[in-house]
C-alpha cells in the first residue's frame, strides 16, 4: 500500500478529469446564475450531487496523496535516482 500513491495520483486525477467533464456539460459560468446552476446540478441531474461530491473531495485525495507520494521519496532517497526524480518534479509542476 505504502507503493501505491502513484497509481493512485493517476486514478485520482482520471476520477477529475471525467468527473469535471459531467460538471461542465451542466454548469454555467456567470455571477449571476453559477449558484443557480451548482443547485441545479445537485437536485435535478440524475446523480448530479454524487458527481459533484466525488469531484470535490477527489480534489482533496489528490493532495492527500501527491503529499504522501513525495514523502515517500524523500523518505527513501528516491531524490538519487535523477532522471526518475526529474521527471516526477516535471509532472509535479504540470499539476
Amino acid at each position: 500500500a505504502w507503493w501505491n500513491f502513484g497509481s493512485l495520483l493517476g486514478l485520482c486525477l482520471m476520477t477529475q478529469i471525467i468527473t469535471g467533464l459531467f460538471l461542465a456539460m451542466h454548469y454555467t459560468a456567470d455571477t449571476t446564475l453559477a449558484f443557480a446552476s451548482v443547485a441545479h446540478i445537485c437536485r435535478d441531474v440524475q446523480y448530479g450531487w454524487l458527481i459533484r461530491n466525488i469531484h470535490a473531495n477527489g480534489a482533496s485525495m489528490f493532495f492527500i496523496c501527491l503529499y504522501l507520494h513525495i514523502g515517500r521519496g524523500l523518505y527513501y532517497g528516491s531524490y538519487l535516482f535523477k532522471e526518475t526524480w526529474n521527471t516526477g518534479v516535471i509532472l509535479l509542476l504540470l499539476t
